[in-house]
């Protein structure tokens, strides 16, 4: 199964059946949990549902499969679109008006290979249209529908498309059957572009916190870490970065040095940004080995 997805107009749908799965859900009533809990975090701790590594062995019955979207969380609460932190995106009048009354959970998406495109829209205060036809809506939750993610799954696909709303698009699933084959479905995801692939544990329910439920699969480990220093270079470095002093979110240091670009260099991330690294493995005091830079997370308050 191909997860390309190009933009097209939707498919006609039966407005009598989507009106039936709005009154279902109860549009109005569904609204105060999303809403309430980012109001009652002056934090603005993220309610979602945040996706945990997948490792051979893990148990792959009664779960779906999806391609990871290298974008940006975005969460629709029925009433604004907000980042994974909680803050809202400024986006378009007619990007968000024709969205349903209703919590739904993915990623702001502009293609493969694209994240720095979808980042510098997402995060700008000044919506610029053409930038944001090129961004579509990857929903592949609904948090506040009734049932497991079976359950939800089934609503969301009752629910969109919608006909004038073509980047409105719910995430290819399909069932997952062995390691072997997800391996096979990965390393054909990745030769196109892709980042990975996303397990979600069909009979869960919808948790507001990092789950085995929800599982990334990728072609190396990855993390996020937050600046905390910059080390000068030496030799062909020197007079400009060398490495960064990064903690992790357990409060353990180290030194990132390796994967930046000389532009990455010459200006390197900011003080408290985070960033994410790829590595592989980690050693026995738990600090990754291997720790490469990938990039900054711009989606990611500091």
């Amino acid at each position: 199964m191909s997860f390309s997805v190009r933009a097209r107009r939707a498919a006609p749908v039966d407005l009598s059946r989507r009106a039936l799965v709005l009154a279902a859900l109860g549009a109005v009533s569904a609204l105060s949990g999303p809403v309430d809990a980012w109001a009652r975090s002056s934090s603005k701790a993220s309610p979602l549902l945040l996706a945990a590594v997948y490792h051979r062995g893990m148990p792959l019955d009664d779960h779906w499969v999806s391609e990871k979207y290298d974008g940006v969380r975005g969460y629709w609460d029925g009433r604004q679109l907000r980042t994974r932190g909680g803050e809202p995106i400024v986006a378009p009048t007619w990007f968000t008006a024709p969205l349903p009354p209703i919590p739904m959970d993915g990623e702001l998406w502009a293609g493969r290979g694209r994240f720095a495109h979808t980042v510098s829209t997402v995060r700008s205060q000044t919506p610029v249209d053409a930038a944001w036809r090129e961004i579509r809506f990857m929903v592949f939750d609904l948090p506040a529908a009734p049932g497991d993610f079976t359950a939800r799954l089934a609503t969301l696909r009752k629910l969109l498309p919608v006909t004038n709303a073509t980047w409105l698009v719910a995430v290819p699933q399909q069932r997952a059957t062995t390691h072997e084959a997800l391996q096979a479905l990965l390393d054909k995801t990745v030769r196109m572009g892709g980042e990975g692939l996303m397990l979600h544990r069909g009979a869960s329910l919808y948790r507001s916190e990092r789950s085995s439920d929800l599982l990334k699969v990728k072609p190396f480990e990855d993390a996020d870490a937050r600046v905390v220093a910059h080390i000068g270079g030496r030799g062909k470095h020197a007079g400009r970065l060398g490495a960064l002093m990064v903690e992790m979110p357990d409060g353990k240091r180290f030194k990132l040095g390796t994967g930046f670009s000389d532009a990455e260099r010459e200006k390197p991330p900011a003080i408290g940004t985070w960033v994410s690294y790829r590595y592989n493995g980690t050693n026995p005091s738990g600090l990754p080995r291997f720790a490469r830079f990938l990039r900054v997370r711009d989606d990611i308050e500091p």
